[in-house]
């Protein structure tokens, strides 16, 4: 008797532990149950896949949606439908909303916010205190726990620990992996008379290479005496890459498209737009990065989608908040790069499922395989499109990539099963769940 299923997609390119092939994936009850040639099956559905590349679902380990309190700029509903138009079937979110996620009840709440709302799935960020560091190890094995986050530089009162005792205070209750944004705030203090009225391109002098180094250094230190594993957020000098290459036992990191694609030579066209923290800053640290993408040191890739309005980014520097879309970019920029021959569509999926999978330990997400979920990424790696603020999903409504052609694309965007976007059009509603991880799984 023939083999049925609820979906299958047929001749794709499937890009899997065994590299890349044409198969067929059956799919039933929402995961993967078969991979392979399912020519002489059934199913309720059958999609045709010929001259795709089918990805394990691409996770973004790294947003901000702004909500609660902020939802001028954007909102759960809105971020996670320009997560899943742009090939994303799961993402991380920050804890810096109003008020903070630091409580149990307010991890809660973010999760009955998005659960059915959302248009992928989610975790959340606990943001790590001075207040809340001895109830961390609990904290993070919630449901819809993505683990701590903790900010050593650029952020403002509860949620900034700069100093090696708060973050030790921190590191030495937790178990998981935990995550930092890693800028020296004393060096960022000496430094304020650098920036320029009316000048963006000197963020980057203001917040320098110095200050992001010596940070992850500290780091580093703190975290060998304190026995834990950390994860350093948006790596963004070539010195940090260095660095880190010899303190992989302790410490991942990640890298951003913007830092991989932009150099402070942009600030000149796109102004306020690319002010991030950390900055983009010359072009030798973008090379670096992409060194760490090489040498294996950049573990995963994240968007750090932090959306303002336009009317906000318009204030003249530095009153102008630092943060620009990315969520729905973040595959064609990527693929992009791989039609350029910086990486392989291996290694591509490596950062953006695989390495999420890896690191946080993922529960049935993160591979194409049998029993997984199938959270899938469908892309055409011959499409070539402009990239426009009027294909935004985010609410901000703009991208800094507006103009720039790119050669492939999302087709795609499947979660357990469903096929939440197809060909640029949201065909589901919210069906986002939870995450769930290997180290917090319910009893």
């Amino acid at each position: 008797m023939a083999e049925t299923y609820d979906l299958i997609l047929s001749g794709g390119t499937v890009v899997n532990h065994d590299g890349q092939g044409v198969r067929d994936l059956g799919i039933r009850n929402g995961r993967i149950a078969a991979i392979g040639d399912l020519r002489g099956a059934s199913a309720e559905e059958t999609v045709d896949c010929r001259g795709l590349h089918v990805l394990p679902g691409v996770v973004d380990s790294q947003v901000h949606f702004r909500e609660p309190g902020l939802e001028h700029k954007e909102d759960l509903e809105t971020g996670s439908r320009a997560a899943v138009l742009g090939g994303v079937t799961a993402v991380f979110e920050m804890p810096n909303t109003n008020p903070l996620t630091t409580s149990e009840e307010s991890l809660a709440d973010k999760v009955s916010r998005a659960t059915g709302r959302m248009h992928c799935d989610f975790a959340f960020w606990v943001g790590g205190t001075r207040d809340n560091a001895k109830d961390v190890g609990e904290l993070e094995r919630l449901p819809g726990a993505a683990g701590i986050k903790v900010f050593m530089g650029s952020s403002t009162g509860d949620l900034l620990v700069e100093d090696d005792e708060g973050v030790a205070a921190i590191l030495k209750n937790t178990r998981r992996r935990a995550a930092f944004h890693s800028e020296d705030e004393f060096r960022l203090r000496e430094r304020l008379g650098e920036r320029v009225e009316g000048d963006p391109s000197s963020h980057p002098v203001w917040r320098d290479e110095i200050a992001a180094m010596r940070c992850t250094e500290r780091l580093v230190s703190i975290a060998r005496r304190t026995r834990a594993r950390i994860h350093v957020l948006h790596i963004s000098t070539a010195e940090e890459i260095a660095f880190l290459e010899h303190h992989k036992d302790v410490a991942s990191c990640e890298a951003t498209p913007h830092h991989l694609t932009l150099s402070a030579d942009d600030y000149a066209t796109h102004g306020n737009l690319i002010q991030m923290n950390p900055p983009v800053r010359a072009s030798r640290h973008r090379d670096g990065v992409w060194k760490g993408i090489a040498n294996g040191v950049v573990d995963v890739l994240g968007s750090d989608h932090a959306p303002h309005t336009l009317e906000e980014k318009a204030k003249p520097y530095p009153a102008s908040p630092s943060g620009m879309t990315g969520v729905q970019t973040l595959v064609p920029i990527m693929l992009d790069h791989v039609n350029a021959g910086r990486l392989s569509i291996e290694r591509f999926v490596d950062l953006s499922s695989h390495g999420p999978q890896r690191l946080f330990g993922m529960a049935r997400k993160g591979r194409i395989a049998a029993g997984y979920d199938a959270d899938l990424t469908v892309v055409d790696l011959k499409r070539e499109v402009t990239i426009t603020n009027e294909q935004a999903g985010s609410r901000a409504g703009w991208t800094p990539y507006h103009g720039r052609k790119v050669k492939g694309w999302p087709v795609g965007t499947l979660i357990r099963g469903n096929r939440v976007m197809w060909e640029g059009e949201i065909a589901t509603p919210g069906l986002g769940q939870p995450v769930l991880f290997a180290e917090a799984l319910p009893g």
